[in-house]
């Protein structure tokens, strides 16, 4: 399974060598990252969300060592969608001294075969794989291995041609984000290029992401999970899967903000906390959800979004976009008289009617490799500097 040339020395994977998840679930072969813990899944055992939070968006391999040589075993879950082209397989980002060295894939693994016609989905069991990083620098350093931010990765083992040890502290601040597939990482090019992780890269923070696709429903288990993950900066994306999934109307969404930062705040009482409002999504704009799959594009390989909902039911409490940025406004405003480290940020800011018109969203809910970086930038400029609300400033 590896080659033989080298002198090689297995490692553990415990969770001292991992950053970015909340729980490390002990497998048959291996560990299998969660960025949920384990009491949070119990308490509704969907199949979208544990797909989500099961991917390990964010999470890396962290550790010092001599070594030239990498190899690390991994069994992959590949998603196969009946009537769409392959996925390409998930992307492997190493970086030494924080510094992108190498990509790489890991192919075969397990397949789960999801039917958007019916909703169903079948796990067909699957190999293990090596991914191999090869002449690094002969020094001590820092080795980066950030796993593909979607495809669920049961890792099995860690080999290196010298020992290797936990990277140590350099004292960077937390920061904590949740959000949906957006900041899950959707249609990003690689794990350290989705927004929330370029993001963190330009602030010069440590990210734990818990961008959940499909799954930013003000979950109180997702609140809880927020309240109890030690950090120095919190962010909550909010509105998108709200619309989409046509959850709720506005009668149950008000409170439900509100319980949701109540519960963020018991734990974090003096933190700055960031509310994000939806970035532009045209078909969502002004007509609620639900939102469903164009399943004539599907063969062609382009998968398109539709919302069904009629802009009519808004008089009703049914949510759209503009309804959900106009309460987060009023909402953070009303909170902020009593909490000075609360921030509001228009996801318009992020991405917005010029941004849409130049990189519109190809399956109309969700941007692609540029529009990350876009996103990511802009982040980065309006919460890490100036007047920021992750700056001394914000604070």
């Amino acid at each position: 399974m590896h080659t033989p040339k080298h002198d090689w020395t297995t490692t553990p994977i415990t969770a001292d060598l991992l950053r970015g998840a909340l729980d490390l679930e002990h497998t048959e072969r291996g560990v299998l990252p969660h960025r949920l813990p384990a009491w949070a899944r119990a308490q509704y055992a969907d199949g979208q969300l544990a797909m989500a939070e099961s991917q390990p968006s964010g999470v890396r391999l962290v550790f010092r060592t001599r070594a030239t040589a990498v190899e690390l075993d991994t069994r992959p879950t590949k998603r196969v969608y009946v009537g769409a082209p392959p996925r390409p397989d998930g992307v492997y980002d190493l970086l030494v001294d924080g510094r992108p060295t190498g990509r790489a894939s890991v192919a075969g693994g397990n397949a789960q075969t999801i039917d958007m016609t019916t909703g169903t989905a079948e796990l067909q069991p699957g190999p293990v794989g090596t991914l191999r990083f090869t002449d690094l620098p002969d020094d001590v350093k820092d080795v980066e291995i950030w796993l593909p931010h979607n495809e669920t990765t049961e890792l099995v083992a860690l080999r290196t041609d010298a020992p290797v040890e936990p990277a140590p502290d350099h004292g960077r601040r937390v920061w904590l984000h949740h959000g949906s597939s957006i900041s899950h990482g959707s249609d990003a090019a690689s794990p350290t290029t989705t927004w929330p992780a370029l993001a963190a890269s330009l602030g010069g923070v440590e990210l734990i992401n818990l961008g959940l696709g499909g799954s930013a429903l003000l979950d109180p288990f997702t609140a809880r999970t927020l309240r109890d993950t030690p950090a120095d900066l919190i962010s909550v994306k909010i509105g998108i899967n709200l619309v989409n999934s046509d959850l709720m109307r506005l009668r149950a969404f008000t409170p439900a903000v509100h319980g949701f930062l109540d519960t963020i705040r018991e734990g974090h009482p003096t933190t700055p906390l960031l509310v994000v409002s939806p970035i532009l999504c045209p078909i969502h704009e002004d007509t609620p959800g639900p939102s469903a799959p164009d399943l004539t594009s599907l063969s062609t390989g382009h998968l398109r979004f539709r919302a069904m909902g009629d802009p009519a039911e808004r008089a009703a409490g049914k949510l759209t976009l503009g309804v959900i940025r106009d309460e987060l406004t009023r909402i953070v405003a009303q909170r902020a008289a009593e909490d000075p480290h609360l921030h509001h940020l228009d996801g318009r800011e992020l991405y917005g009617e010029a941004d849409s018109a130049e990189l519109p969203l190809p399956d109309q809910l969700h941007p692609d490799a540029a529009t990350h970086r876009r996103i990511g930038e802009r982040f980065a400029e309006l919460a890490f500097a100036g007047n920021g609300a992750f700056t001394d400033h914000g604070v």
